[in-house]
Order: C-alpha cells, then sequence, then structure tokens
C-alpha cells in the first residue's frame, strides 16, 4: 500500500484532480485529512469552518497516525492536502509517504480566491509553504513531482501520464473522465468551494482569463511570484 499526498493550494483545480485519482480502480481518496487540524491552530475564519471543526478529527497528529494504522483495501491512498494545513506537525510522517504538488500561476489564482477569502494572505495560498515542504522532501531524499494546473489543463493525458509515470503507478485513461455531481469523499466544504466541478465531468479545457488584474492583490502577488516560478521551474511538461 502507498500513500500519495497531493500539496496544493486553493483555487488550483485540486478537487478535479482528486475525482481524477478516485477512478483510478486501485486507489481510495481522501479530501484534505489535516482541514480541522489548520483551523484548529490557526486565526483564519473561512466558509464553514464551525461545521468542518465539529465533524472532522482536530488533532492532525492523531489524523496521521489513524491514517497509517488503518487496513486499507486499497493499493493506493491518495490524499488531497493544502499545503498551509501542514503546521505543528512533525516532517518525519513526510519521509513515509510519495508527494505530488500542483501549482498555478498566482495572477489566475488569486482573483479567484478573494471569492472565498476576501483578503488573503501569503500563508492562504499555500505557495510558500509548497516551497518549504518542497525542500523538507529533498533532504529526505524524496524527489515530489510537480503538475501546474495550465499545463494539465492544456494536456491532461500528457501531465497526468507523465506524473503516473514518475511516481511510479499505471496511468488509466479512466483517469480522464467522471461523472458529474458531488462524490463520496467530499468533505463537508463542498457546498461552499466545490460548485464548479461537481458540474464537470473531466478537466475543463485551459482558458486565458481576460478580466483585469485586481490592483488590491497587486503586493500578494508580488510575494507569490519568486515561489511560483521556482516550483514551476521543476514542474512536469
Amino acid at each position: 500500500m502507498k500513500i500519495l499526498s497531493l500539496w496544493s493550494g486553493p483555487r488550483n483545480v485540486s478537487t478535479a484532480l482528486m475525482y481524477s485519482f478516485a477512478q483510478r480502480p486501485d486507489t481510495h481518496v481522501i479530501d484534505e485529512p489535516l482541514y480541522a487540524h489548520y483551523l484548529a491552530n490557526t486565526p483564519v475564519e473561512h466558509p464553514g469552518g464551525d461545521e468542518v471543526l465539529q465533524v472532522m478529527e482536530n488533532d492532525g497528529d492523531k489524523v496521521l497516525t489513524d491514517l497509517f494504522d488503518d487496513d486499507h483495501s486499497a493499493d493506493l491512498i491518495f490524499l488531497k492536502n493544502m499545503a498551509h494545513h501542514w503546521i505543528h506537525l512533525n516532517d518525519n510522517w513526510l519521509a513515509k509517504m510519495d508527494h505530488l504538488f500542483l501549482i498555478r500561476d498566482p495572477r489566475e489564482m488569486l482573483p479567484s480566491l478573494i471569492n472565498q477569502i476576501p483578503q488573503p494572505i501569503l500563508r492562504d495560498t499555500g505557495l510558500k509553504m509548497q516551497y518549504d515542504l518542497y525542500h523538507t522532501m529533498q533532504a529526505q531524499g524524496k524527489k515530489p513531482e510537480i503538475i501546474d494546473s495550465k499545463r494539465l489543463l492544456l494536456n491532461p493525458a500528457v501531465i497526468l501520464r507523465k506524473a503516473c509515470d514518475a511516481l511510479q503507478i499505471p496511468f488509466t485513461e479512466g483517469m480522464l473522465r467522471w461523472e458529474a455531481g458531488a462524490r463520496p469523499e467530499d468533505g463537508v466544504w463542498a457546498k461552499q468551494w466545490y460548485h464548479s466541478v461537481h458540474q464537470s465531468t473531466g478537466f475543463s479545457p485551459y482558458k486565458t482569463k481576460t478580466e483585469p488584474f485586481p490592483d488590491q492583490l497587486l503586493p500578494l502577488l508580488e510575494e507569490c511570484e519568486p515561489y511560483y516560478q521556482f516550483l514551476l521551474e521543476r514542474a512536469l511538461q
């Protein structure tokens, strides 16, 4: 049994990627198992946050202990994680998993993020934590694979096949299509965040944003750019 953790930021098509992996016959997916741990350890207020704290385990160490102690029936466990949810946790857990990063150009991601988080800060993007996690995993001898969401949407079959090859798992054509609607694995926050992906039956074609970039997000964009460019240079293509 292999545990593969996706480390994404919000609004990066991470739920679509989770749905893609959910189509694999050998895989069980888990949606953001550390979300309540993150909310319990930060002052942030997210849409539906109170419900997340009520229904999910708040102790990240217990979440990870249970994850590794459970007798899973699937050969591959796919964790969809937000990178910034990794706080106050022992990095030794990371050495027990394989890792996949999902990034998105902050010039495209930030205007979408403010629909759920009106005044985001660098932490909310996950990019700085992705950068830090990348170096931590490298120091552990791991080689995280990186997918850029634009490249994924432009050519999902090619990028997914390359990711699967790098992760030493078989690619299946079934990863390219799924039924519209909610999935049983969706977190309780789906009603606030998953409207678009519930209407999808596959990766939506990439569309260039034409709206002007919001002036109030320019300082945050400048903070995000170095981390994004570092990761983009190492992404699959």
